[in-house]
């Protein structure tokens, strides 16, 4: 997904200002906190012999405030983590409620900027970015003193798919996950695409879910079919998940504005959530963004994800 020119040139400029952090030479116990001054850096982590600067925004600490949760907010595709801090606008609802957000980047060069590794849909051969943001994780826990225990992922687009991977792969370092126009839940089946494939997707615990989507979503269609990695709908990744997470099988849905409604599997194992918000009018688009994104449709300003996300977030604790 391509933004506007804007958008590049804001997070060129961006980058150009921010200072590094250094992740420290390995040791026999864990890594020392370093206390690091709130605004825009970067961190540098290593990974399979190469170091990749993870764009991080950290807010004003409070006295006695300690360790902060993290979140994850992952690109679409073809844009670079500065990109995504950009049109999400979330470093302001890390400002008013005191988290540590961070934007690492893919490593699969994309147009004008990278693509997901997401596993069983990208091409081989490239970054393994399940253990990548992993390390990331690792990284950030370790040198930011982020809390391990509320620690998320979101995500847009290719980055919804690839925070919805974690959430596969990596069930114990996620205390929940929220894809932007990206929910999946494992790759479609070969033996029937309008349905993941089970096997693809077996988390060995409950990860509480809440996704955002657009009915008028052209390029990650609501009901499915587009490419190759998305052939079944949303609702059907939902359920899925609503399974793995030991939910009740029928759903309550309730209108939350004019255009839209949400969708939310009760009774969940260990208080995993697993709920939609559907934008009946929306595009592929992150809903509340400063930024219309040209050429995907209409931006909702009914409800703000950015909130909505982080009081999902803050319930849960891993």
């Amino acid at each position: 997904m391509l933004l506007r020119t804007t958008l590049a040139t804001t997070a060129l400029a961006t980058t150009a200002l921010a200072a590094a952090v250094p992740y420290p030479a390995a040791a026999a116990g864990p890594a020392r906190c370093t206390t690091v001054a709130a605004g825009d850096t970067t961190v540098q982590v290593p990974f399979d012999g190469t170091t990749y600067g993870v764009r991080v925004h950290v807010p004003a600490r409070t006295p006695g405030s300690g360790r902060l949760p993290l979140v994850l907010t992952l690109h679409g595709s073809q844009n670079t983590g500065q990109g995504q801090l950009t049109y999400t606008g979330i470093t302001r609802t890390a400002d008013t409620h005191g988290f540590i957000v961070a934007a690492p980047e893919g490593a699969v060069p994309g147009g004008s900027g990278y693509i997901w590794n997401v596993p069983q849909v990208t091409p081989t051969g490239t970054r393994d970015d399940i253990a990548y943001l992993s390390q990331v994780i690792d990284t950030l826990t370790g040198t930011l003193c982020a809390d391990p225990a509320r620690v998320y992922a979101t995500g847009y687009s290719g980055g919804g798919r690839m925070a919805s991977a974690l959430a596969c792969a990596i069930p114990g370092r996620l205390a929940a996950v929220a894809p932007v126009a990206g929910l999946r839940a494992g790759r479609p089946d070969p033996a029937d695409e309008r349905t993941p494939d089970p096997a693809s997707c077996r988390p060995a615990k409950p990860v509480p879910v809440l996704a955002f989507h657009g009915q008028q979503d052209y390029t990650n269609p609501y009901d499915g079919a587009g490419s190759t990695a998305w052939r079944y709908s949303v609702p059907t990744a939902l359920a899925r998940w609503a399974g793995l997470n030991g939910c009740r099988p029928d759903p309550v849905t309730s209108r939350v504005t004019e255009h839209v409604t949400l969708t939310a599997y009760r009774g969940c194992n260990r208080n995993a959530e697993t709920a939609l918000h559907t934008v009946t009018d929306g595009g592929h688009t992150w809903p509340g963004s400063p930024y219309e994104s040209e050429g995907n449709g209409t931006t909702t300003h009914e409800i703000d994800a950015n909130t909505l996300i982080w009081q999902f977030f803050r319930r849960h604790h891993r």
